[in-house]
């Protein structure tokens, strides 16, 4: 399955079904917002999407890991500078754990300015007999259940822009200011976790890694500077469509499209069909993106997808992210593996363990079990390494507040607990601890299947 690339345009998907797509009352202040927002300046830079794609490359090679993480729907009121370095400090934990333990760089890319919009399973939502338009994120309608907030409003997607551009403006002065640098990782601690096992054990990997800058620079008469500066990258799923075509721009210089309302935009797999909106928009960008794949995706539909969005198999670009769950993952994942292969299109292989893993508690409280979610990451490593196959990185909904909404993990949480600080208005995130712990995971599993 082949389209022509002279065929496409930033507005080109909106001749084709396009789901998850909210329903605007007002057509006329819709065609405002986006034209309102098309004429701002972009989020992100070329270059830098560019860069992305560069280390992309080398994941897919075998010599860098991606570890993806943030919040499962950003609000804008978390558009707060405790929030961001909050966000900024576990990403930043973990990839010096799994840099550690895996002995290689660590692509650091953060759910976050963007992740506002989130798909649905249904477009109404009924509540004591009332019917009202479902919760489609803040880049879309409110959450309280009232018919004047779930109206879908277009100055959101304003913003939507606003948020997202203030939350990299402020990370982006963080890693210049020297916050990312590995010298001062003391600058990285929270507060409300030094109690904690896995705090500790953070602490001693944080030390042996201080004496070996140490020992290096002594030796070698010369600071390391390539520690000092850690980029963080900016993901979101590419959901609401008028929002990433609005910031779509033609660079000549580059002769390439971009979507410059982030680096990494994701496709997830309720709009992943090939005759919808969604991929066509996504085959005619630049940028580096990523698939959701799972139970229900055939190796037929996964080529036809490899075909259709990398057709020149180029290097960086594709990035395959699986979520089976625990119990789907080792009958469903080979046979992709192999499908992918057949193609000859180089991917990234990413191991989303949070989706496939979400149950209710019998209160209807949604959960995930730390334990399903470090079982179907040592699937995934084992399955890949059985298959010659490379597991290059890792998709995580967390946040580094101190939140009760996945069980277990180092305080062994139970389904009592989650009312104690259940913070998330759509899928429960791993906390502080959790995910930090699940990094320990990657770095021991790794360093056990890789010496």
């Amino acid at each position: 399955m082949t389209r022509n690339q002279s065929d496409w345009h930033p507005a080109s998907w909106q001749s084709m079904p396009a789901a998850q797509q909210p329903s605007y009352p007002d057509q006329g202040e819709l065609d405002r917002a986006v034209a309102d927002l098309s004429r701002l300046p972009p989020i992100v830079t070329s270059w830098e999407v560019d860069g992305l794609r560069d280390h992309i490359a080398k994941a897919q090679r075998g010599e860098a890991f991606v570890l993806q993480g943030g919040d499962c729907a950003e609000n804008y009121s978390d558009c707060t500078s405790e929030s961001v370095v909050a966000k900024l400090k576990i990403l930043l934990q973990m990839s010096l754990v799994m840099l550690y333990g895996l002995k290689k760089p660590v692509v650091r890319v953060g759910r976050m300015a963007g992740q506002y919009a989130k798909p649905r399973s249904a477009d109404m939502e009924t509540r004591d007999g009332v019917t009202l338009p479902s919760f489609r994120g803040d880049l879309v309608n409110r959450s309280p259940f009232t018919p004047e907030d779930r109206i879908p409003d277009p100055q959101l997607i304003l913003r939507g822009y606003e948020r997202a551009a203030l939350t990299l403006n402020f990370v982006r002065s963080l890693i210049d200011g020297g916050f990312a640098d590995l010298h001062h990782p003391e600058y990285w601690d929270l507060d409300w976790v030094g109690h904690s096992k896995t705090a500790s054990q953070y602490h001693d990997i944080v030390n042996s890694i201080s004496d070996s800058l140490d020992f290096i620079e002594t030796v070698s008469g010369r600071p390391l500077h390539l520690t000092q500066r850690a980029d963080i990258y900016a993901a979101h799923e590419g959901l609401h469509l008028l929002y990433e075509q609005s910031q779509t721009r033609f660079l000549p210089r580059r002769k390439s499209w971009y979507n410059l309302t982030t680096h990494f935009p994701w496709i997830g797999m309720r709009t992943a069909a090939l005759d919808g909106a969604h991929i066509e928009y996504f085959r005619g960008i630049a940028n580096p993106m990523g698939v959701k794949i799972g139970p229900g995706m055939t190796r037929e539909w996964l080529q036809d997808l490899i075909r259709v969005l990398n057709p020149n198999n180029e290097p960086g670009r594709l990035t395959l992210i699986h979520r089976f769950g625990a119990k789907a993952i080792e009958d469903g994942l080979p046979e992709l593996i192999r499908a992918a292969r057949e193609t000859g299109s180089p991917v990234l292989w990413v191991c989303d363990p949070m989706h496939g893993n979400t149950e209710s508690t019998a209160d209807g409280t949604k959960t995930r079990r730390f334990d399903n979610i470090v079982g179907e990451l040592e699937s995934a490593f084992r399955i890949h390494e059985e298959m010659g196959s490379y597991l290059g990185g890792v998709h995580l909904e967390l946040t580094g507040e101190n939140v009760t909404e996945c069980t277990g993990g180092a305080r062994g949480l139970n389904d009592a607990d989650l009312a104690r600080a259940y913070k998330s208005t759509v899928d429960p995130r791993l906390n502080y601890e959790q995910a930090l712990e699940v990094a320990m995971r990657i770095a021991g599993i790794s360093r056990h299947q890789h010496p």
